[in-house]
């Protein structure tokens, strides 16, 4: 493989300015790969696969024929974000964070944005995130989003966007901490050498954060999971492993007067705080849905009373809505008298009248989205669709205008990409960063980069066929050759 014959066929890609001119951020890399040269670096990448198989580092896929757990693809041509570029998109993600929190808060108790028309009182009302039993009630710290996954991407012209906000049970960034410690074991000279800003730390943080919710010194942290069969399970395990705290299922736990007791070798012990990987509906079949069986009986009660935190807190789901994102520009100069740092991509909701005949009359230019699914499920691509599914989609939207919005198809960037012929092309990718929000927000640097592997896919989620590369932040101060490997991924 020659580097110079890498083309970016028209498209922003975030290597190479043209074919043969590679841009600043990527240029070690490159110089450290035409060092190793091609046979080595396809060896490296093989070896990089077999790791992954060997620590069992998997997601589940509804539905796939072949069977449910995949091991994640990962592309060992990283993705380089520049110091100063990063260094806007932290203040970004910071405001955003702020705001989504105030937000929230708002919605449970004054209400103040509605009263005041900048978000409609019915688009609240009707959103399949909201939780009316918990209007009037406050988190610990006033904080309700503790882990928040925000996904970016870039357009044509190299420019950031938000792309969606995810805050209820956000995933992947156990692959973040894997993904790194791959390409240090696959390139280990190389990272003694650069200065990439590390992400050993996250584990730490997340603990961290999550122990500031409870007013005891040493307060009892664990990991609610809804069990093995979950498509995040192998995070959850991760994670808690990690943090050392422990991983429950509901049947390792029960609520005493107003306690959340779990079951030890050692008997029940109490639980101060709980980091769920379990949907609010779940979480409490007496306070929610009663047919629940990943939830624990009276959760909520011991919520209410004060005994128990939860991360993130019940209710978060309202800021999911892919309706509502459409507002958080504006909820941003509400409440913190600011314009945003980082623009939402064009959204259009088609529960307004005049927008929904905006998306109806350019379905095949357009991405629609249902307003509560994830994972790349409940979506239109409207330029690699057919006209039967456009019809498809034109009916759901007529029936029920408020599940749905509509976006133009972006010319996603993309990132040199190793194909599975052992060719280097361009594949689109977005980046989803972590932002823990104790006492302060604070950003993971880097991100879940996930690429469609797929030529000419805009899809990049992994239950969708997509696959994941390291984020190197760059930093001017190169780092201490020692960092600390991260534990369990030996």
């Amino acid at each position: 493989m020659e580097w110079g014959d890498y083309d970016p066929e028209g498209f922003f890609d975030e290597a190479f300015e043209a074919p043969g001119k590679p841009r600043a951020s990527v240029q070690p890399y490159l110089r450290e790969a035409e060092r190793l040269g091609w046979p080595e670096l396809t060896r490296r990448a093989a070896l990089a696969e077999t790791m992954l198989y060997r620590k069992g580092v998997t997601f589940s896929v509804k539905g796939d024929a072949q069977g449910t757990e995949k091991i994640l693809p990962f592309d060992t041509i990283p993705r380089t974000v520049g110091e100063q570029e990063w260094a806007t998109l932290d203040a970004g993600l910071r405001q955003r964070v702020r705001a989504l929190n105030a937000f929230i808060n708002d919605v449970y108790h004054q209400r103040r944005a509605v009263k005041d028309g900048i978000i409609p009182s019915e688009l609240i009302s009707s959103c399949q995130g909201l939780m009316p039993s918990l209007q009037g009630w406050a988190p610990p710290l006033g904080v309700w989003c503790h882990v928040t996954g925000t996904d970016l991407v870039r357009d044509g012209k190299g420019a950031w966007h938000v792309l969606e906000d995810n805050l209820r049970c956000p995933s992947g960034v156990s692959y973040v901490l894997v993904n790194r410690e791959l390409m240090k074991r696959v390139f280990p000279a190389f990272f003694e050498q650069q200065g990439i800003r590390p992400v050993e730390e996250y584990s730490e943080r997340l603990l961290g954060t999550l122990r500031a919710l409870s007013p005891k010194g040493a307060p009892q942290v664990a990991l609610l999971t809804p069990g093995p069969y979950n498509s995040a399970y192998f995070e959850h395990a991760f994670l808690a492993q990690q943090m050392g705290a422990q991983l429950v299922q509901a049947s390792d736990l029960r609520v005493e007067g107003d306690e959340l007791m779990m079951l030890t070798t050692r008997g029940w012990s109490r639980v101060d705080v709980l980091y769920r990987r379990v949907d609010d509906a779940y979480l409490d079949p007496l306070a929610f849905r009663p047919d629940s069986l990943v939830g624990v009986p009276g959760l909520m009660r011991a919520v209410r009373a004060g005994k128990l935190a939860l991360a993130n807190a019940p209710g978060t789901g309202v800021a999911d809505d892919k309706a509502v994102y459409a507002y958080i520009p504006a909820l941003i100069r509400y409440y913190l008298s600011e314009d945003p740092i980082i623009p939402n991509v064009e959204t259009f909701v088609c529960w307004d009248e005049a927008q929904r005949s905006h998306v109806l009359a350019n379905l095949g230019s357009m991405v629609v989205k249902a307003v509560a699914e994830a994972g790349g499920y409940g979506m239109l691509v409207g330029p690699h669709s057919t006209r039967a599914q456009q019809e498809e989609f034109r009916q759901k939207i007529i029936a029920n205008p408020r599940n749905y919005i509509g976006q133009p198809t972006l010319a996603l960037s993309r990132v040199p990409t190793i194909t599975p012929e052992g060719r280097v092309e361009g594949r689109h990718v977005d980046l989803r960063p972590y932002i823990l929000y104790g006492k302060e927000p604070w950003v993971l640097p880097g991100g879940l980069t996930r690429v469609a592997l797929r030529k000419g896919s805009l899809v990049v989620n992994s239950s969708q066929g997509g696959g994941s590369k390291d984020t190197w932040v760059l930093s001017s101060r190169a780092q201490h050759p020692a960092e600390p490997l991260v534990a369990g991924v030996a």
